[in-house]
C-alpha cells in the first residue's frame, strides 16, 4: 500500500489548506504499508519487508490509498505482470513499473528469478502539473529472499523520471479486459466534460490569509467551469426526501464555452480564471447508455487527473493526447479495461462508457483529495427504473439523523 505521510492532522491540514485559498503543503514521506525506509532519517532501521522464496510467484495487491500524489511503483531487476485493475480480471501484461493515482488498485504477478539477495520496491512521484511542489524522495521496501545476507546492501529499483508521461501511457496502453466484452455499441447520451483548476478572485477582507492562490487569488478546480459546492444535507437524503435547496439539476452535458482546451485555454493566467460555482447535478433515466468525454484543460495547467465514479465501474473506450477529436480518436470496443478510476492524461482525454443502472445519487470526483475540496466533481442522479430491483431502496432504520 502506497501513502503518504504528513507530521500533523490531515484533517486540519485540508481546512487550513482551503482557509489559506493556496496549494497544501508536500507531504514529509511517502510510505509503503506505513513505512517511510531507509531514505528518511526517522526510519532508516524501520524498512517493510516482504521475504520470498527463490522460483516462486507472488501476488502484490497494489493500493495507492495516498491523498495528493499520483506514484510510480517498481521492484529492483522484476518484472511486474498486470493481473486485476480496480477488481477486475485484465489480460496479463507485464511491465518494469506501474503508476497508480490514489484510490487505484493493481493486482501484479512477480517470479522471484533473481540471484538470492535483497532487492527495493520502491515508491515514487509522478507529477505531471507545470510547477506544482512535491515530495522527491522515494519510500523504499525490501524484496528479500529467503538465504540473503541480512544487513546486505538492496539493489534499487528504477522509476521513470517525475513527470514521465510516456511511462503512464505505456501501462495503460497494456490494460485490456482478460475476455471481449458487451460495451454498449449504441449509446442514448453523450456527455463532454472538462476537468481543470481555476483561481477564483479575492473575495476576503484578510487576503493575506485567505487568498494565497496564484496571483494573490483562491485556488479552485471544475468541471465544465463549475466549480462543485459540498451541501450541507446529503444530497442523496435530499432527492430521496424531495428536499429543495440542495442542489439544481442543471449541470450541462457539454461545455459552456468550446475553445483550444489544452493550449489556447482563453482564461489563461493572467487573464480571467475563474469559475461558476454550484451544487448542479446531471440527471439520468434507468438504463440510460452514457458515454462521457473527460478532456483536460490548460486554464492554470495541463494535469493527469484520477477521475473516480461511485456506483459504477466503466469501460474505458479511448484516451489520447490533445483536444478530443472525434473524427480520429480509436475506441477499443472489444476488450476496454472496466474500471472504477481512471487518469484522464496531461493535456488529454479519455473516454468511458456505462449503463445507468444503479438508481440513487453518485458523485464524480478527482481523486486528487485537494482538487475535490476545490470543487473538481459533480452528481449524477440515476432515476428508478421498473420493479424492486430497479429502485433505491428506503433507507436503513438507523440512518443518523442529525
Amino acid at each position: 500500500m502506497a501513502g503518504e505521510y504528513w507530521n500533523q492532522d490531515v484533517v486540519q491540514l485540508e481546512r487550513t489548506t482551503v482557509a489559506s485559498g493556496g496549494n497544501p503543503p508536500v507531504a514529509d514521506a511517502y510510505t509503503i504499508n506505513g513505512h517511510p525506509g531507509p531514505n528518511y532519517n526517522c526510519s532508516k532501521n524501520d524498512v517493510y519487508k516482504i521475504d520470498v522464496v527463490a522460483g516462486k510467484t507472488y501476488l502484490l495487491r497494489l493500493i495507492n490509498a495516498g491523498l495528493n500524489s499520483e506514484n510510480f511503483f517498481a521492484i529492483a531487476n522484476h518484472k511486474l505482470t498486470i493481473v486485476e485493475a480496480d477488481a477486475e480480471y485484465t489480460k496479463p501484461f507485464t511491465t518494469d513499473r506501474v503508476m497508480l493515482g490514489p484510490g487505484q488498485t493493481i493486482n501484479v504477478l512477480v517470479t522471484a528469478n533473481q540471484p538470492i539477495g535483497k532487492y527495493s520496491m520502491a515508491v515514487g512521484p509522478y507529477s505531471s502539473a507545470k510547477g506544482a511542489p512535491f515530495q522527491k524522495i522515494l519510500a523504499i521496501a525490501h524484496f528479500q529472499y529467503i538465504g540473503a545476507v541480512t544487513n546486505s546492501v538492496s539493489l534499487p529499483a528504477q522509476l521513470p523520471s517525475f513527470s514521465d508521461n510516456l511511462a503512464v501511457k505505456t501501462v495503460m496502453d497494456g490494460l485490456k479486459s482478460l475476455n471481449t466484452v458487451n460495451v454498449s455499441k449504441e449509446i442514448d447520451t453523450n456527455l463532454f466534460i472538462t476537468i481543470g483548476l481555476n483561481v477564483q478572485k479575492c473575495q476576503s477582507k484578510t487576503p493575506q490569509q485567505n487568498c494565497q492562490g496564484l496571483n494573490n487569488g483562491v485556488m479552485a478546480a471544475s468541471m465544465n467551469n463549475i466549480s462543485f459546492i459540498k451541501p450541507q444535507l446529503s444530497l442523496l437524503e435530499a432527492y430521496y426526501k424531495k428536499l429543495n435547496g440542495s442542489f439544481t439539476e442543471d449541470f450541462p452535458g457539454v461545455p459552456l464555452k468550446f475553445y483550444d482546451f489544452v493550449n489556447g485555454a482563453p482564461n489563461n493566467i493572467p487573464n480571467d480564471t475563474q469559475a461558476l460555482n454550484g451544487t448542479r447535478v446531471k440527471v439520468l433515466e434507468y438504463g440510460t447508455r452514457v458515454q462521457l468525454i473527460l478532456q483536460d484543460t490548460g486554464t492554470v495547467t495541463t494535469e493527469n487527473h484520477p477521475i473516480h465514479l461511485h456506483g459504477f465501474s466503466f469501460y474505458v473506450v479511448g484516451y489520447g493526447t490533445g483536444n478530443y477529436n472525434p473524427q480520429i480518436a480509436n475506441f477499443n470496443l472489444v476488450d476496454p479495461p472496466y474500471m472504477n478510476t481512471i487518469g484522464v492524461p496531461a493535456g488529454g482525454w479519455a473516454a468511458i462508457r456505462f449503463v445507468a443502472d444503479n438508481p440513487g445519487v453518485w458523485f464524480m470526483h478527482c481523486h486528487l483529495d485537494i482538487h475535490q475540496s476545490w470543487g473538481l466533481g459533480m452528481a449524477f442522479i440515476v432515476k428508478n427504473g421498473e420493479g424492486v430491483l430497479e429502485t433505491l431502496p428506503h433507507p436503513p432504520a438507523d440512518l443518523p439523523r442529525c
